[in-house]
């Protein structure tokens, strides 16, 4: 059979498919009460219906979902970039200084700490495990850093701790999907996907939200921490990466020019078009929207990507690593992708599950070298960022998906060869910098050991109603009609947190 005859043959499909829907429709009471109800209720989208109410329904924004748009309220920021450790590193060894521990060291945790909770590796009665660094006050605000980040502390002064965040999930993919959607389970849009959603981007030629990983591995949770769930496809994030080709099939097969790929895709979206008058579905709307978007990146996306077109200096102060993938490489594109209009952009960077099981995972190992790789492009980000004027525009987060106990980990009730610490959501540290963000300041208070919040707790909701805050949202308004009800990222939770803004 030949290309003609198979087009052919799926053409006769397709009408006999839509046929028989049309008569399930048209003869079953069932489907026809149903048909009525998800009219009634909006269905998943609001401007399904018949052709004349889509038409009428479809604005400017529903051609190009990634028009930019003016935020609600005054916003702080216009774009952010969030850094986040996969695997949850340990507050106690960076930045939450606890001296009594230290002096409490190798002792038996009292067991009042064990009661009612839930670990994922402690077993029995496990050992208390003072800091593995040492901890020096900073700056004017006098905020602890440990030396495993010589470099963060002498940009301590930019960022606003908060050291009491709290999180129910103990778990790596659950935790990171809370974090990142506001909810431990599946099909909940990401957080770079709402403010896609509500902002569009401000360069056409670039997605919106743009994902690069670094450490070897992706977070445990997958790709649905930067998914769109619910949302339109188009507002998913875009991987991209830091060695070879920043995306897959960039370039155009040898003998394919520019004019012949646009014809190509105008060929391909004259088809959706049609697909799209027939159906009303929006999804085919993002559907061309992305071929389009494809066709634009090919151009602009190796441009923003390429590293080595910065200046020595800048490249020297980030330590990045032309032609690898590191965390380092990461930091300074992200500079790059702001400062050409991306909205969102978010770091993975996999390897800070510290539970001592062998070299790499041990606080007082692996945990340091692990500091040493972000410490030197995470402050340099920082600092590039000011220099330039956009740390004022733009709202930097960094943080994992849980913390680590301050007992030493004994997989199974086993002593272990190597110091490590278990999963805790009950208090762990996260920072962030940039406009709207209150300078040196520090925000909750742990209990002698680490172990609890003593004042300034809060949740991954309240974290995320103060991004949307700085980004010129309310979180209880900013909302997404799906399956009958107005879903929003903090569900149906979260304070803005004051005490950190400017």
């Amino acid at each position: 059979m030949n290309s003609l005859d198979r087009l052919i043959k799926e053409k006769l499909q397709r009408e006999i498919q839509a046929k028989t829907r049309r008569h399930f429709i048209k003869d079953c009471v069932a489907g026809m009460g149903g048909l009525a109800l998800g009219s009634f209720f909006m269905s998943c989208n609001s401007f399904l219906g018949n052709k004349d109410n889509a038409k009428i329904a479809l604005t400017e924004r529903d051609i190009n979902p990634l028009a930019s748009m003016a935020p609600p309220f005054p916003a702080k920021v216009k774009s952010v970039i969030y850094l986040h450790m996969a695997g949850a590193p340990s507050q106690l060894e960076m930045f939450d200084y606890k001296p009594t521990l230290h002096k409490l060291n190798n002792q038996a945790c009292p067991q009042s700490l064990l009661e009612g909770k839930k670990f994922a590796f402690i077993r029995g009665v496990p050992k208390l495990l003072g800091p593995q660094a040492e901890f020096k006050q900073h700056g004017e605000s006098g905020n602890w850093v440990s030396n495993f980040l010589p470099h963060f502390s002498k940009v301590v002064d930019e960022v606003a701790f908060l050291k009491a965040v709290n999180t129910d999930q103990f778990n790596h993919g659950p935790a990171q999907l809370f974090m990142h959607t506001g909810s431990p389970r599946l099909g909940r849009p990401s957080i770079g996907s709402w403010v896609t959603y509500g902002l569009g981007s401000e360069n056409q030629n670039l997605p919106g939200f743009v994902v690069l990983t670094s450490g070897g591995k992706t977070p445990d949770a997958g790709k649905s921490v930067w998914g769109s769930g619910f949302l339109p496809s188009v507002y998913q994030g875009v991987q991209c990466r830091s060695k070879g080709d920043p995306v897959l099939y960039i370039d155009d097969p040898k003998g394919i020019t520019r004019n012949l790929k646009k014809s190509t895709i105008d060929a391909i979206n004259n088809i959706n078009k049609k697909e799209f008058d027939e159906y009303s579905d929006p999804e085919i709307l993002a559907r061309i929207n992305q071929y389009e978007m494809a066709y634009r990146m090919q151009t602009a996306v190796p441009e923003v990507m390429n590293i080595n077109n910065e200046p020595e200096h800048i490249k020297e102060m980030y330590g990045v690593q032309p032609g690898k993938e590191s965390f380092a490489n990461n930091c300074l594109l992200a500079r790059k992708l702001v400062e050409d209009g991306v909205r969102f952009v978010q770091l993975f960077d996999w390897g800070w599950d510290s539970h001592g099981t062998g070299h790499d995972t041990a606080v007082d190992l692996g945990l340091r070298n692990k500091c040493t790789e972000i410490d030197r492009p995470m402050s340099a980000l920082l600092l590039d960022l000011k220099q330039r004027g956009l740390l004022d525009e733009t709202l930097v987060v960094w943080g994992g998906e849980f913390g680590r106990t301050p007992m030493q980990e004994n997989r199974e009730g086993q002593e272990m060869a190597y110091k490590g610490r278990d999963h805790h959501g009950d208090a762990f540290t996260m920072w962030m910098a940039g406009g709207g963000i209150k300078k040196g300041a520090s925000w909750g208070l742990t209990d002698e050991i680490g172990f609890s919040a003593l004042e300034g707790q809060v949740s991954v909701h309240d974290v995320h109603a103060t991004m949307m805050h700085l980004l010129g949202f309310d979180h209880e308004q900013f909302t997404f009609d799906f399956q009958g009800r107005p879903f929003r990222l903090t569900d149906v939770e979260g304070h803005v947190i004051h005490e950190i803004l400017a």
